[in-house]
């Protein structure tokens, strides 16, 4: 054994160059295979941690935007697209395992307040939104269920949009106003990381620059039907909901409530206007993609040991 392992020296000691070049051959690779698993996984469990965010037991349903199906009518054009409030009731009635449906309403609108402008997503939602995305107030309150009954005009602020319309002043009992209405602020939420967009299922949203208020309050001041104007013509939206988030008790309910989901879709929804995301779908991908991954940097791996190897038998 001796006498092999002085050989082997010898042998290294006789060729310098090649010898250091095949060792430095090894080293680079296996730092290199190291870092890139290391990158991967940190990328993986971002990904899997933010799908985890959206709920392994939700079923998400969004309203999407069909190309160039619009109505023209006097130099307006409009769209009617998306969620209906009758989808919501239909989903409510025929899935079974259902523990809660939240619909929402989303639009972007300027917000004003005595002296400041600022652009926000405006969202009008119920009580159960604040816990289903996982918002926590920094002062006063949630919105509650008073304030859908009758609609009130009230309003929760998020953190970045109350810094913005107000500075670090307190809002609470202050009025905003979107469009021609006025809302008294009851709440300020704190600041949430903003959640990054995941394949072309969501788009990244960032919870610190919304306006929350009652969804009937939304439904009776601003409306189902959004305007803009551009080049002397004005185009509009008729959305009624932008989303419904499904809560289950089980994850095992979760592949069976999504097949009921879609029969629903695609009989009341022929113009594919409506989308299903699944997270736990999504986190099985991601796993999958994972695995694959970590699989090609094995290989990759075992390629670089062999090619140093071989230059050192050399």
């Amino acid at each position: 054994m001796r006498q092999r392992l002085r050989l082997g020296v010898y042998s290294l000691l006789l060729h310098k160059l090649r010898s250091c070049l095949a060792i430095l051959g090894i080293l680079i690779g296996v730092t290199a295979v190291i870092w890139l698993v290391a990158m991967g996984e940190g990328v993986s469990y971002q990904a899997q941690e933010q799908i985890k965010d959206l709920g392994a037991t939700n079923v998400i349903v969004r309203s999407i935007k069909p190309a160039q199906q619009s109505s023209s009518t006097g130099g307006s054009f409009f769209i009617e697209y998306g969620l209906l409030r009758a989808d919501y009731d239909r989903i409510v009635a025929n899935v079974p395992a259902l523990q809660q449906a939240v619909a929402i309403r989303e639009i972007r609108k300027e917000v004003r307040s005595t002296d400041r402008t600022v652009e926000a997503r405006v969202v009008g939602c119920t009580p159960e939104y604040f816990a289903l995305n996982h918002l926590t107030m920094e002062r006063g309150r949630f919105l509650a269920d008073k304030d859908s009954n009758p609609p009130d005009n009230v309003a929760v602020l998020a953190a970045h949009t109350a810094r913005n319309l107000f500075s670090y002043q307190d809002p609470i009992g202050k009025s905003i106003q979107i469009d021609t209405d006025f809302y008294v602020v009851v709440g300020q939420t704190a600041e949430r990381d903003p959640t990054a967009a995941i394949g072309g299922s969501l788009d990244s949203q960032d919870y610190n620059l919304d306006v929350y208020i009652p969804l009937q309050t939304l439904r009776w001041r601003i409306g189902d039907m959004i305007f803009t104007s551009r080049s002397g013509s004005r185009e509009g939206e008729i959305v009624q909901l932008s989303q419904i988030t499904l809560s289950l008790a089980r994850l095992d309910q979760v592949d069976e409530t999504a097949d009921i989901v879609r029969i629903l879709v695609d009989k009341y929804h022929p113009k594919q206007d409506v989308g299903i995301v699944v997270p736990k779908e999504l986190l099985r991908q991601a796993e999958l993609l994972r695995m694959m991954f970590n699989l090609l940097l094995i290989l990759i791996a075992g390629i670089s040991l062999l090619v140093g190897g071989i230059g050192i038998m050399n």
